[in-house]
């Protein structure tokens, strides 16, 4: 598979799905945006703007139609859902998906009742596409303005993910390829988990050091755990690992993060949970942690903020007990 796809389907009309569909439409791309029913759809008709991103105009190359109404028209499908949703939208879609066509998740999660990857769950309701996933360390409104952004782009076939990035890619949005799928849905996955725990430091005012030692351990866990499921170190190391990490840990626009600074600042986990935004991190801190179990990996960050979100520990006793940690060598690994 060579050359370049010029027409993408994007399945979302949310903040992100939005934005990817403008910035791939300001490529030269005719894209169609497939909102979640007929009333969003023809609300963002009539503005040509979508609502979480006020002020933006669409590009005109940028159809919008109705989920409920129309089926995926491209060469290419993006599905910009919550990652717990993926399976449900991905099955609804299944048989209009021609053999062949690249289907890219843009879910940064696991699923919660199955432990199942993302592009697993693509290729288990979706044989007969191509799973391919876009991730990396990207705000939706930087993509929607235009600013520059790199990310990367992972399929099993080094000519498929060539492809997309190319098709996808513009002067501002730089997706890198990749063939590591699992590494790539690794580093989306635990970085969410992990600025949490970065929230909850800013939001308790642990301080500046305090979030550079967290960031940096945390990462040491988002290592193992990726070595131990398959994924090659250079991914983890690179956009969608480390990368995406520096980026979630250390801005209010990251909804994790935001959850986290709730919850250091003493909001209830029901009340930050519920603040408006869904933060992927949420569903997925627990399933990690019993991942991270079964293959023997130590994640104690991330086992904190699941007993957090899980009501097992407060905000104060979860900081303790990574207080009083024994004291190892910084290259000590499980």
């Amino acid at each position: 598979m060579t050359g370049i796809t010029d027409r993408i389907a994007v399945v979302g009309a949310g903040a992100w799905g939005t934005a990817l569909a403008n910035t791939i439409a300001c490529a030269g791309r005719m894209v169609t945006l497939l909102a979640r029913d007929g009333a969003a759809a023809s609300a963002m008709l009539a503005a040509r703007e979508c609502p979480r991103l006020p002020g933006i105009p669409l590009d005109p190359r940028i159809t919008i139609t109705a989920l409920t109404e129309s089926r995926p028209d491209g060469d290419a499908i993006l599905i910009v859902v919550p990652a717990q949703n993926l399976r449900s939208t991905v099955s609804r879609l299944a048989g209009t998906i021609p053999a062949g066509t690249p289907v890219v998740t843009c879910a940064k999660g696991i699923e919660r009742t199955t432990r199942r990857f993302m592009t697993e769950i693509i290729a288990e309701c979706a044989p007969q596409a191509v799973p391919a996933i876009l991730s990396g360390p990207s705000f939706a409104l930087d993509v929607a303005r235009g600013l520059p952004t790199a990310v990367t782009l992972a399929a099993a076939d080094d000519e498929v993910a060539q492809m997309l990035a190319r098709s996808l890619g513009s002067a501002a949005f730089r997706p890198y390829h990749s063939t590591d799928v699992r590494g790539v849905e690794i580093g989306g996955a635990a970085k969410n988990v992990l600025a949490i725990a970065a929230g909850i430091v800013s939001g308790r005012k642990l301080g500046a050091s305090a979030a550079a030692a967290l960031t940096t351990r945390g990462f040491a866990e988002l290592m193992r755990f990726g070595r131990a499921y398959g994924a090659q170190p250079e991914t983890l190391t690179g956009l969608s690992g480390l990368g995406d990490l520096i980026l979630t840990c250390n801005s209010p626009q990251s909804r994790n993060f935001s959850l986290g600074i709730a919850l250091g600042q003493g909001a209830g986990v029901d009340a930050a949970r519920h603040g408006g935004h869904l933060a992927e991190g949420a569903f997925t801190a627990s399933v990690l942690v019993d991942m991270a179990r079964t293959k023997g990996v130590e994640m104690p960050i991330a086992a904190a903020v699941a007993s957090v979100l899980d009501g097992a520990l407060t905000i104060d006793a979860a900081i303790e007990a990574l207080l009083t940690r024994p004291l190892r060598s910084e290259g000590w690994q499980p």
